[in-house]
């Protein structure tokens, strides 16, 4: 049996399970770097049994499995992947499982990219350093030392688009840092928001009333573009727009045109429309950004609940008797 391992980019994949232990002793490759154009990746693919996929780092449309005849199990960290056919795969008797994961990893990032954001930490950091090489200078004005002045959180308005899992931690969050919340969503219950400690509001007022709007929705043909010109028109010049959840919520162009035109303040991002983000995507120049490489759920937690899962659904297959299947 092979087993194909799929954007390990950090090549840790082996070190979180006890990937020895499956029967057979299993020939297993390792993919670090992401392959992006389906020519290359199905080749590669090809003559694997098992693929385990982290998230939705490589897509599989019908078009990928059916250039993969030999695949019989296709593993996904997290018990969702958009990035799957799961017809396709059942047609195709592909089996397709998937793993738990830990759910406060998102919202932490989420919360680190607000401070950052609001409080310029990246730019000050970097001046900081930059500075270094300045001599004297650095302790000066001119030196880099406090050029910009942040904004505090205790009082202000956060507001929470999608209140699921993600969004009521979030809030939770918000709390403790003493703002008020405003949550919206498309099928909000107003009882469970007030609940979440929020208040529930129209998707105008959330954005025309928060100083800081943070995105915790998944994504779907319905929620694709959700956020867009007109959000960013309704928003403050004062706030700031921070994205956990996946790229295509919010409308791309429009952010950038939002940035550059001083519409918003800033804002953070760990998700994106094409990930690897190109290179010369504007985003990467865009004015007031905190951007990340979609580690939102990359922890040390996570990465072992995921490949621990990902062997024991392997096992479990071979074994007869697959759990956690999502195309069932």
């Amino acid at each position: 049996m092979r087993i194909a391992i799929l954007d390990d980019y950090q090549n840790a994949a082996l070190g979180y399970a006890d990937w020895k232990g499956l029967p057979g002793s299993p020939e297993i490759t390792v993919f670090t770097e992401h392959i992006a154009r389906h020519e290359l990746l199905a080749a590669a693919l090809r003559p694997f049994d098992v693929i385990v996929a982290m998230r939705e780092r490589t897509a599989f449309p019908a078009s990928l499995l059916a250039r993969l005849p030999d695949l019989k199990l296709l593993v996904t960290t997290g018990m969702g992947n958009a990035a799957i056919d799961l017809d396709a795969a059942r047609e195709r008797a592909i089996t397709v499982c998937g793993t738990n994961g830990v759910t406060e990893a998102t919202a932490e990032l989420a919360w680190g990219l607000i401070l950052a954001l609001v409080r310029h930490i990246p730019e000050e950091d970097r001046r900081m350093r930059e500075s270094a090489g300045a001599g004297g200078a650095a302790v000066s004005v001119r030196g880099g030392w406090q050029r910009t002045i942040g904004l505090g959180l205790h009082g202000r308005r956060l507001g929470v688009a999608g209140l699921g899992r993600q969004g009521r931690q979030v809030a939770r969050y918000g709390q403790a840092f003493g703002m008020q919340v405003l949550a919206w969503s498309q099928n909000l219950d107003p009882d469970q928001a007030r609940e979440a400690g929020a208040e529930p509001v129209s998707k105008e007022q959330l954005f025309a009333r928060s100083d800081v709007v943070s995105v915790h929705y998944k994504l779907s043909p319905r929620s694709t573009g959700l956020i867009g010109a007109a959000e960013f028109a309704l928003m403050k010049p004062t706030a700031y727009l921070v994205n956990t959840s996946r790229g295509p919520v919010v409308d791309h162009d429009a952010l950038v045109a939002a940035l550059r035109g001083g519409q918003i303040a800033g804002a953070a991002l760990d998700v994106y429309d094409t990930e690897p983000l190109p290179l010369g995507d504007p985003l990467r120049s865009a004015p007031n950004t905190v951007l990340t490489p979609h580690i939102g759920y990359v922890t040390d937690d996570t990465y072992q609940v995921f490949y621990r899962d990902a062997v024991a659904d392997i096992a479990a297959y071979l074994d007869g008797h697959p759990v956690r299947v999502l195309n069932g």
